[in-house]
């Protein structure tokens, strides 16, 4: 057979040389296959679960937080018409535009507190809501993006129901994207001092946190990443009298840079009031019950401390 030696193959004709035929295509990951179909918790699972109760320290009723003007219109209604999501121990509100939660409000009690070890986290989304209402897998596919529990992960985690709880904070209504400088020592000291306390005296306290929502927020895959969280503890003081403090971790608003968005953090000691003011949302009479917003009535004065410690919490 006569060789042309005058012959250029061009790029289109050219073919992969195949030993065994077609390649078996890559098998697909864990994390591949949860971003194309999503792990989704049915609504019916949640039958029953109870949610944040207002009278959990008697008769100190704790009403949850009221969203007013621009927040309230943008609290996520459920299809029953209702704005709570309710868990074991636990309930969410979720905002419309960022699909995130709004806040969240836990009961804890350290008298019945159970220790569960923490095993491969298993994120899902919440069923009673549409899923693009809901920020999923796909935000912190491939990034340093954590998805930080808002009702930390052991708060709800007493009485007979304990594993129902400790699952029920894995849904993505229960986090928010948060990188790692956030969880931070003193912030983790914070809520470590909330929990070592009333394990330790067996105490009942109630907690509300979330993000604070900023028009300046960084926009990353279409979601705009808090750079701001706040938390209000509501407990009974060792004279039985109602309590509140409030604490704010924040950082530094030089930005010059995305790498920068995510630098130091700091954590405040700060009034309810001035919670109030970055959240859009109504405490109602727990402010009353709060040194720092007492104070500042009283001065006139906005008042605010550092913590470096758990040593620095005032109460």
């Amino acid at each position: 057979m006569a060789i042309d030696l005058q012959h250029r193959p061009r790029l289109e004709t050219m073919q992969r040389l195949r030993p065994d035929g077609d390649e078996p295509p890559r098998p697909e990951s864990a994390l591949e296959a949860r971003r194309r179909q999503p792990r989704i918790t049915p609504p019916e699972v949640f039958e029953g679960r109870d949610g944040y109760v207002e009278d959990f320290l008697g008769e100190f009723v704790v009403p949850w937080p009221e969203p007013r003007g621009r927040r309230a219109r943008d609290v996520q209604a459920l299809p029953d018409g209702s704005r709570l999501l309710t868990y074991a121990h636990f309930s969410v509100m979720m905002s419309k535009s960022r699909r995130i939660a709004m806040c969240v409000g836990v009961n804890i009690s350290g008298g019945e507190s159970v220790k569960i070890e923490r095993t491969a986290d298993k994120w899902a989304l919440d069923g009673r809501l549409p899923v693009e209402s809901q920020v999923g897998e796909d935000l912190y596919a491939d990034n340093l993006l954590d998805r930080g529990h808002l009702v930390r992960r052991e708060d709800p985690n007493w009485g007979s129901d304990a594993e129902t709880a400790n699952e029920d904070t894995f849904h993505f209504t229960n986090c928010a994207p948060q990188m790692a400088a956030f969880n931070q020592k003193t912030w983790l000291s914070l809520e470590d001092y909330v929990l070592k306390n009333t394990r330790q005296w067996k105490e009942r306290v109630t907690v509300f946190s979330g993000p604070v929502f900023r028009e300046d927020d960084r926009d990353y895959r279409g979601v705009l990443i808090p750079t701001a969280f706040w938390k209000v503890v509501a407990f009974l003081s060792d004279d039985l009298k109602p309590s509140a403090t409030a604490y704010m971790i924040d950082q530094s608003r030089e930005l010059g840079s995305l790498e920068a968005a995510f630098g130091r953090f700091k954590t405040y000691q700060r009034s309810i009031a001035r919670i109030e003011e970055l959240t859009d949302l109504d405490f109602g009479d727990l402010k009353n019950y709060d040194g720092f917003t007492n104070e500042e009535r009283a001065s006139g004065t906005r008042i605010e401390a550092v913590i470096e410690r758990a040593s620095d919490i005032r109460t």
